[in-house]
């Protein structure tokens, strides 16, 4: 392409990049090996480009990203991560409260219980293939394509679980489609909020990064509350909801948000880092073997950050839900409402911690929240075995809606900018989705066995795994010391160049 040319599509906005563009053109090995692209400096200014063209307007620090752009960003990507969570916090009430009857019918009610987590566990043992499929082809075809499929996939599953017969209509088989659209929903689900998340830091402008990434994270709390809303409500006058039909609204209630997600999803800009790749032709068609030779170290760090935040989330929303109603004796609908006051105070959480790590650093806040969580963890546990009301909402509002969602907070915009421009989403996809199985998925499985060999060794009977606290807490703290050592390898990353092909490690 000659000078003009470029000049021409930079004016048009064919090629993101800085508003004026110092240095000279020249071809430039990608980093990987992978293509040759094109670099584009020149020692004039873009009006340059304006006089070769005509007047175009004048361009912000950030080119191509209007004020109108970064808010239809923002709103986009918070709707996506509402419906995901909408989606998981449906699974998890319904894991918890009506899947075991519904679905696996075994005279054993613990049994049938850890069935129902089996499956809420194939959605998170599914979710790492679903980050490196749509992950590569975020890196490949674009953030935007991707969001658009993966919000699809999970809302179209989510809504057919709803029409599922159970398995007293067609025997075997009801079990085996919820597992099907489980796994389903968990392709989609890998990808969804590494995506928003990569979107939104790549959209936001240097030095609020933290506050913008975290919008999308807002979004998951009002998906949580949402769901937690319909389900509290559903429960209302009904205990015995698994042989009613009012399980199903929830479900089938996700098509209108998935109706909202994908017209506002066609409404929105491609990611500028991810428009000025493919200016330049610099974008991999293997990012995952990228990310291989590249960033082991950075996918092992993202993995250790995630096991307190990740396992936490399970066993706070899934297991603890499932112990103080089916263990210690509380209300049906009293699980869903905890949930409801929790994520209000999450969603407030949320958004303070963006704006405390635009000031203070990624790694600091997410150590100090890490460190929070490890000193709650026994006391938020024995909180929820006493079977009192008002210590389990103090309990849950501070161990989940402060410690777990300070540190999730934090994952918004330090994730993405952990790695380098060429494989973003595929990295975040990876990190976050391999610590979902190893740390989210398997620990409501593992806590409701714990809680099941507690009670046959206290004979059985009605309350007899309360002492189960002990050992869950015990496996929580485990989880979130792992967090705190990897903080003191985690490299800080705010403000950092997210143009830069190389990892933040080797940036650094």
């Amino acid at each position: 392409m000659t000078r003009a040319g470029v000049l021409r599509d930079i004016a048009y906005g064919e090629c993101s990049g800085p508003a004026t563009l110092n240095g000279r053109l020249k071809a430039v090995e990608a980093p990987d090996g992978d293509k040759k692209g094109t670099e584009m400096t020149t020692e004039t200014s873009i009006s340059v480009a304006a006089a070769a063209v005509g007047d175009i307007p004048h361009q912000t620090a950030r080119a191509d990203v209007t004020p109108a752009d970064l808010a239809r960003a923002a709103w986009t990507c918070s709707l996506g991560s509402a419906l995901e969570y909408y989606d998981f916090a449906l699974y998890s009430f319904a894991a918890a409260l009506v899947f075991g009857p519904v679905f696996f019918p075994v005279k054993d009610s613990a049994t049938a219980l850890i069935a129902s987590f089996g499956t809420y566990f194939l959605g998170f043992a599914v979710r790492p293939l679903g980050g490196l499929l749509f992950g590569s082809l975020g890196d490949r075809w674009g953030r935007k394509f991707v969001l658009l499929a993966t919000v699809t996939l999970m809302g179209v599953a989510t809504t057919l679980i709803g029409l599922l017969p159970g398995f007293a209509d067609i025997g075997y088989w009801a079990p085996g489609l919820l597992i099907a659209l489980r796994l389903l929903q968990g392709l989609g689900a890998g990808a969804e909020q590494a995506g928003a998340a990569v979107l939104m830091t790549e959209y936001a402008p240097t030095g609020r990064r933290g506050f913008f990434a975290a919008l999308p994270f807002l979004g998951i709390m009002l998906g949580t509350i949402l769901a937690a809303v319909v389900y509290f409500v559903v429960l209302l006058g009904t205990p015995d909801i698994g042989h009613t039909w009012l399980w199903r609204v929830p479900f089938l209630a996700s098509i209108l948000i998935l109706f909202v997600a994908i017209y506002m999803r066609l409404h929105l800009k491609e990611s500028p880092s991810f428009a000025k790749l493919e200016a330049r032709q610099q974008i991999t068609d293997h990012p995952f073997a990228s990310l291989l030779r590249t960033s082991k170290r950075t996918v092992g760090i993202v993995i250790g950050l995630r096991m307190a935040e990740n396992g936490g989330s399970s066993l706070y929303q899934a297991l603890a839900l499932s112990y103080v109603v089916g263990v210690v004796g509380l209300p049906g609908s009293f699980g869903p409402l905890v949930l409801i006051i929790a994520a209000l105070v999450g969603s407030i959480t949320v958004v303070v911690t963006g704006l405390l790590t635009d000031r203070f650093g990624r790694v600091a806040i997410y150590r100090c929240f890490a460190i929070l969580q490890l000193l709650l963890a026994f006391p938020a546990w024995w909180a929820f075995s006493t079977g009192n009301q008002t210590l389990t909402v103090v309990a849950m509002c501070a161990a989940l809606g402060i410690g777990v969602w300070g540190m999730f907070g934090t994952q918004g915009a330090y994730l993405p900018e952990l790695f380098g421009a060429r494989h973003r989403y595929i990295g975040v996809s990876t990190g976050r989705e391999v610590s979902a199985v190893i740390a989210g998925g398997v620990a409501p499985m593992l806590g409701s066995a714990i809680v099941a060999w507690v009670a046959a060794e206290n004979g059985g009977g009605a309350g007899a795994g309360r002492a189960a606290w002990i050992p869950i807490a015990a496996y929580l703290a485990v989880l979130t010391l792992i967090t705190i050592v990897t903080t003191f390898f985690a490299p800080e990353t705010r403000d950092r160049d997210l143009d830069d092909p190389r990892d933040a490690v080797s940036a650094s």
